[in-house]
């Protein structure tokens, strides 16, 4: 939660017609902004609330003990489902989960688990799927790199453009 850094693969994804399912966040904001929220599936807290339960001293246990489903997934991480039954090999993974989780996995999964609900459902719908996936390509020429590079002709590197 809070942490994106630029997002230009989830802006790749969206030129050919992904729907995106992130955070409130870097990016994902901008696209937004460029095809409207409405064309994505937004989870997780919003900086001010990420700001506020640091501030507050995050516990990520408190979430995996609230959460039947976190718990579950947890634990059938730390004895080994995923590893062939080597308890091990997932330790750090899960030691940092449960004592530091600097993303605030666990305090999202909650409403990613709901998020990706919705968009299972909007999946089954072909064509309400298809749309999404058209407004997604129709709202990102902002993100071009003609768009981009044009910008950069002119703003940053002062220089006239070979095509008029």
């Amino acid at each position: 939660a809070g942490t994106e850094a630029s997002g230009t693969g989830n802006m790749k994804f969206g030129m050919n017609g992904a729907v995106t399912i992130g955070t409130w966040d870097g990016a994902n904001i901008e696209m937004a902004e460029a095809m409207g929220p409405e064309n994505m599936f937004v989870f997780g807290l919003r900086a001010d609330a990420v700001a506020k339960i640091k501030q507050l001293g995050y516990d990520p246990r408190l979430y995996v003990e609230e959460n039947r489903q976190l718990k579950r997934v947890i634990d059938a991480i730390a004895v080994g489902v995923f590893s062939n039954a080597d308890t091990e090999r997932y330790r750090a993974l899960v030691d940092s989960l449960l004592h530091r989780d600097n993303y605030l996995l666990m305090a999202d999964f909650a409403d990613y688990v709901a998020t990706q609900a919705k968009v299972d459902t909007l999946f089954a719908d072909r064509a309400a799927w298809g749309e999404r996936a058209l407004r997604n390509i129709a709202g990102m020429g902002p993100f071009s790199s003609d768009r981009t590079i044009a910008e950069y002709v002119d703003r940053v590197w002062s220089v006239k453009s070979l095509n008029p």
